[in-house]
């Protein structure tokens, strides 16, 4: 008599990430950091205005953040591979919290120095410089391999409803304390996300020390010898530098072609929206060409820019930068999965890094040349431009085979 056949023994259904105690305490603490994060620039440009009525001034304290942080991002993945990234993550945070308490106290004090606040924010951005390596590392210590795209998908969501609460807050503290306690809060969630860290628990692998340069160079070699990272890093940067376009120029083109402020509010919120329903669909889907698929939701950014350019009506536009959001909430879990997986331990955080230096760096370029080219030829010019280069950039990428073949 022939035996039974076996039967075939589903797998056990993979726990959700934030049943892990560590996974948990990091993402509490991540979170809580975003939340206060979120309610600072609104504070911050505020605070700043009162105390010098000039927007120069603004600009300056901006760059001092923004300036440290660009030049010494490389040096923050070196750091971040070769020390605990959990080490690290805590002691940046420390340092967050003295300098987000300094400002909170200064501008509490009603007649806050320019020089402190300016000095202040060059810590913070340099400490930001080696605090956003470890961020890959620190997910991908605290959770099971088949839960890294859960895990990144939650810290997506956390990031998209912190954007959504953080201008709410910001504006409850001015309009009702001041703007200090928006930044004394963000000390306290520093505070309270390094106490977190201390209690989690963070597998690493362990590298071979040696010089610095050579660190920076196998680094580099490790995004250059992956054609669908570095092409993809191409379409990212272009973003970045598209979306410097848009923050730069689409507020005068909602206010006098649009229907006035609130049409851009409400863009602002729209965008949020769907920043947050992107990171709840990559929590679902599993693309079978993660990379490719991620990309091309990211070249939806062209459609809000070229809609502003020729004033279309203010539904569609704001419909358009929801969508273009949304490709930005759904790519940024699905590239963390990817990164993470393809990319060894030992050089997470310094791949991870050079993917935040070309972001980056792209911003400030998009910041100077939008106005420029806006006073020479109108907004419609540099509003289109940066939509063909991001959309060029980014569907650009479908033509790489590393691109098309990542699964």
């Amino acid at each position: 008599m022939p035996a039974a056949p076996a039967r075939a023994v589903a797998p056990a259904p993979v726990p959700h990430p934030l049943r892990t105690r560590s996974f948990r305490l990091l993402f509490t603490g991540r979170a809580l950091s975003l939340l206060g994060d979120a309610a600072i620039p609104a504070a911050l440009a505020l605070a700043v205005l009162e105390a010098t009525g000039s927007t120069s001034a603004l600009a300056l304290v901006l760059g001092c953040a923004m300036v440290p942080k660009l030049l010494l991002l490389p040096l923050g993945g070196v750091v971040g591979d070769r020390f605990d990234a959990r080490t690290v993550a805590l002691t940046t945070d420390l340092v967050r919290c003295a300098t987000q308490l300094l400002v909170g106290i200064q501008v509490l004090g009603g007649a806050p120095s320019l020089a402190v606040l300016a000095v202040a924010e060059a810590l913070g951005g340099a400490a930001g410089a080696f605090a956003m390596p470890t961020g890959s590392p620190l997910v991908k210590g605290t959770v099971a391999p088949e839960a890294l795209h859960r895990a990144n998908a939650a810290m997506g969501v956390a990031k998209s409803a912190t954007r959504l609460a953080g201008p709410a807050l910001a504006g409850t503290l001015v309009l009702t304390v001041g703007a200090g306690w928006a930044f004394v809060l963000d000390a306290a969630t520093f505070a309270v996300s390094a106490l977190l860290l201390t209690a989690v628990r963070v597998e690493r692998v362990p590298i071979p020390r040696r010089s610095l340069r050579a660190d920076l160079a196998e680094g580099w070699q490790e995004v250059r010898s992956r054609d669908w990272y570095w092409t993809s890093l191409i379409g990212h940067s272009a973003w970045n530098g598209a979306a410097a376009v848009l923050m730069t120029l689409g507020p005068a083109v909602a206010v006098h072609r649009l229907g006035g402020e609130a049409t851009w509010v409400v863009l602002l919120q729209v965008g949020a929206v769907g920043f947050l329903l992107g990171a709840l669909l990559a929590d679902r889907a599993r693309p079978k060409r993660p990379v490719l698929t991620a990309n091309l939701g990211l070249a939806t950014y062209a459609l809000p820019l070229v809609l502003l350019a020729v004033a279309a009506p203010a539904p569609l536009t704001i419909a358009a930068y929801g969508l273009a959001q949304a490709g930005l909430g759904f790519l940024s879990p699905v590239w963390d999965t990817a990164v993470q997986r393809a990319v060894p331990d030992h050089a997470l955080a310094r791949v991870t890094s050079y993917d935040w230096l070309l972001s980056l760096a792209a911003m400030p370029l998009g910041y100077a040349l939008a106005p420029l080219a806006a006073s020479a030829w109108g907004p419609e010019v540099p509003l289109v431009a940066a939509a063909v280069v991001v959309g060029g950039c980014c569907l650009g990428t479908a033509l790489v085979p590393g691109v098309r073949r990542f699964r």
